[in-house]
């Protein structure tokens, strides 16, 4: 069996903003070969890394992406969690197009990029994936499109330009016959599902699990078989024996 890996999730959470371009950058110089973001779109169909459903945690401010156009969002500030050791307190909202220009400075790293379920409600999946595949298509190489919303995702399939990857919270649904057929290279899996010291290995994709920021449980899940750990605290994680990724 191959050595897991470790995420760099929403980029660098632990130290900078999540789902900032300085946490993602801060990311891939402490070593992450793999990051993953999420994608949501403004009310003029600008998509832009954001993770929440409303704006307050993050942005301290009313309402929720899609109620605002992206020269409004632009005015906001991105806060990180005052509870963490942070580098950077602060950071503007990103568009994906400024995520772009990064994963162009990383050409050996993967790049999960999560549609948002509330974009699809709010736009449809036809819109959202039509705002985003444009943007990726430079980098389409390094980028696999996850998403809990299934129908997205087929859309992606069938436009057949990027590997794809569903999220799912229970393990248990990885036998769901819609996502069986959709055939994804990637499962993405919250760990608490998991049956505790069982192996855990997915036919035909690449297991993934969210989320920990404790070295000895992502040793343990990867001796159990999962391909990849999710960590708000990529830095930290990947200075620890057995989490480089070697």
């Amino acid at each position: 069996m191959s050595q897991g890996d470790l995420v760099a999730h929403r980029g660098y959470p632990f130290r900078y903003p999540e789902n900032s371009v300085a946490g993602v950058q801060a990311a891939l110089a402490a070593g992450a070969r793999y990051v993953e973001v999420d994608v949501q779109l403004s009310r003029d169909g600008i998509p832009l890394l954001f993770h929440d459903r409303d704006l307050r945690r993050l942005c301290r401010q009313p309402g929720a992406v899609h109620d605002y156009d992206w020269n409004q969002l632009q005015t906001f500030t991105l806060y990180g969690e005052t509870d963490q050791p942070l580098q950077v307190a602060r950071a503007p909202l990103a568009a994906l197009s400024d995520l772009v220009a990064v994963i162009k400075t990383a050409p050996a790293a993967c790049f999960f990029i999560e549609l948002k379920r509330v974009a699809v409600e709010q736009f449809g999946a036809t819109a959202v994936v039509d705002a985003v595949l444009p943007i990726l298509q430079p980098v389409a190489g390094q980028c696999c499109v996850i998403s809990y919303n299934l129908p997205a995702l087929q859309q992606v399939r069938q436009r057949g330009e990027l590997p794809i990857g569903v999220v799912v919270d229970e393990w248990a649904t990885r036998h769901d016959p819609a996502i069986v057929e959709l055939q994804p290279e990637f499962l993405f899996c919250n760990l608490a599902s998991l049956p505790a010291d069982e192996p855990v290995q997915l036919p035909g994709a690449r297991l993934v699990v969210f989320e920990t920021v404790d070295p000895q449980q992502a040793r343990q899940l990867m001796a159990q078989g999962v391909d990849l750990v999710e960590t708000f605290a990529i830095g930290e994680m990947r200075q620890q024996p057995g989490l480089a990724g070697e």
